[in-house]
């Protein structure tokens, strides 16, 4: 593991190649799962708050899902995510634009509807975060719909950590991804 102030690392977030490639894949992540995607306790709120914002966007399936579960549920662990439509298969907030899925709420976004991109989870896949009451811990996880990224990332040269260099300054700030970029230009990472 890799500390960069209060968050651990997995080596694999900053020594595996990654880039989405939607071409191939199609935006499978937001159609497949035991669940839909997973949501801060803080999230909540905004989401209830932009639903009639995104709704336009939004299809006809994936309103109905929202009118009746609500903009959030609690998955079989006891977390929240987002609702699916047709259990646990598309997330709500899935749309398409020429056979690849959109999230709604960031087409929402892009417009300037709201000013709140998507879930941080979303925005951060294929990290996963594990939160503890005094760190949080990057996991990079591994699904074989993801292997169109990477061989992308191998054919780019692009790192998991530089992929998602935005969604990690979202979430930790300029600050911690300088201190991440620093450890990263001092490191030794042959042991890894």
């Amino acid at each position: 593991m890799i500390e960069v102030g209060s968050v651990l690392l997995h080596e694999d977030v900053v020594r595996e190649n990654f880039v989405c490639n939607l071409s191939k894949c199609k935006g499978a992540c937001c159609i497949e799962g035991d669940a839909g995607a997973p949501l801060n306790h803080d999230e909540l709120g905004v989401l209830k708050e932009i639903y009639p914002k995104v709704k336009p966007y939004m299809t006809a399936k994936g309103i109905k899902a929202v009118e009746d579960q609500g903009t959030h549920v609690t998955d079989f662990e006891g977390d929240y995510t987002t609702p699916c439509v047709d259990t646990n298969k598309e997330c709500a907030y899935v749309t398409w634009e020429n056979g690849i899925t959109k999230c709604a709420i960031e087409k929402a976004y892009e417009q300037g509807a709201i000013t709140w991109q998507k879930p941080i989870s979303c925005h951060l896949y294929p990290i996963r975060i594990t939160a503890y009451p005094e760190f949080d811990v990057l996991n990079y996880d591994r699904w074989s719909i993801c292997s169109p990224a990477c061989s992308f990332g191998d054919e780019l040269k692009v790192k998991v950590h530089e992929f998602l260099k935005g969604p990690l300054i979202r979430k930790y700030g300029a600050e911690w991804y300088a201190e991440l970029e620093d450890f990263m230009d001092g490191a030794d990472l042959s042991h890894l």
